[in-house]
């Protein structure tokens, strides 16, 4: 079983409160808009998997793919900064989303915590939020999950605080 910490632009700002609540998970993903400063803390405290976003520079994206696709505990993972959400996937993603669809779909961007099931594709799409200071969105959000045994599950969405 693997306990993810899920965050999602920052733009540069990183809440002490991450680190507390992600002390028992064994990963951190990150869905993009590290901002700087974001990655390296994150990576020293933690295993971090990671995308850039339309806000990092060159540093960020020489370290982080656009597309990062892998599996974790049998459970296909593909995850993007801009990728949408069922009904409403981004056309970089849309083809191959419907033609190779992983178990679980995560993106960033929106700064709108969603987590959706397609039953179309039998895909879980998990958005985070926004966990940084940066944006339109009213509430910083996190997620923590579990995946073992090809199931993803033990979801809790996290409140940080008000933008």
């Amino acid at each position: 079983m693997k306990k993810i910490g899920l965050l999602s632009d920052t733009h540069g700002y990183l809440d002490d409160a991450v680190f507390k609540y992600f002390d028992d998970c064994d990963e951190i993903w990150h869905a993009g808009d590290f901002g700087a400063g974001v990655a390296e803390p994150l990576a020293k405290f933690k295993p971090l998997r990671g995308v850039y976003g339309n806000i990092d520079g060159k540093e960020i994206r020489a370290a982080y793919p656009e597309h990062l696709k892998f599996n974790c505990e049998n459970v296909a993972v593909w995850m993007t900064h801009i990728g949408g959400y069922p009904n409403h996937y981004a056309p970089q993603v849309k083809a191959e989303i419907y033609t190779k669809p992983p178990m679980l779909f995560i993106s960033g961007h929106s700064h709108i915590l969603k987590v959706i099931y397609d039953d179309k594709i039998k895909c879980l799409h998990i958005n985070p939020g926004a966990a940084g200071k940066h944006g339109w969105h009213k509430v910083r959000t996190l997620i923590r999950f579990c995946i073992s045994e090809e199931k993803i599950h033990t979801l809790e969405a996290i409140e940080l605080g008000n933008r």
